[in-house]
């Protein structure tokens, strides 16, 4: 018997937590809720993080939380593809390919934790071949404090939960893929 991949879209995620303030996000690569470019997504393709730009967030914030989770990846819990730690409040851009690993694009201090793929860094788009279009979350946290409590073995879940509670505004841009 085959399994149908075919299930209702998974609710925006942030919708389900506290309510803030947000901010502008934007990207030179991605645009809100159009396609993802191949360039961005898993291998064979390239595999490379979106540039990220944001502006506009409250005075008292103190540190940024960047993310990529994709919530219609099959299971319930989504597809964390990465999640940038500690960056500091004068880091506002994040040029393509600062998810690289070994990479020295992180401002002193900041750090990439391990997505669900256990890969430390940006991992890109990859849907299930023949699955129904993916929404890929891109979202910076503006945070109250300077260093989050988290280290580099950090479950990404475990991280976003307890930025939660230290987030004081959100920007999003949603892209989408489908292979």
């Amino acid at each position: 018997m085959a399994v149908s991949l075919t299930r209702p879209l998974a609710p925006d995620p942030y919708s389900l937590l506290p309510v803030v303030p947000s901010f502008t996000l934007s990207s030179d690569d991605l645009r809100d809720g159009e396609r993802l470019p191949d360039r961005h997504a898993a291998p064979p393709n390239a595999n490379v993080s979106p540039h990220l730009h944001w502006e506009g967030f409250p005075r008292e914030t103190r540190s940024f939380l960047v993310t990529a989770f994709d919530p219609d990846a099959p299971g319930p819990s989504g597809w964390w593809h990465w999640v940038v730690v500690d960056l500091p409040v004068t880091t506002t851009t994040l040029d393509r390919g600062a998810g690289a690993l070994h990479t020295d694009d992180l401002p002193p201090g900041a750090f990439h934790l391990r997505g669900d793929d256990g890969v430390t860094g940006y991992v890109g788009a990859a849907p299930p071949p023949g699955d129904r279009e993916h929404r890929y979350f891109f979202v910076v946290h503006a945070l109250d404090v300077e260093h989050t409590t988290v280290g580099p073995q950090t479950m990404p879940g475990a991280a976003a939960c307890g930025a939660t509670f230290h987030t004081i505004a959100r920007a999003l841009l949603v892209a989408t893929y489908q292979r």
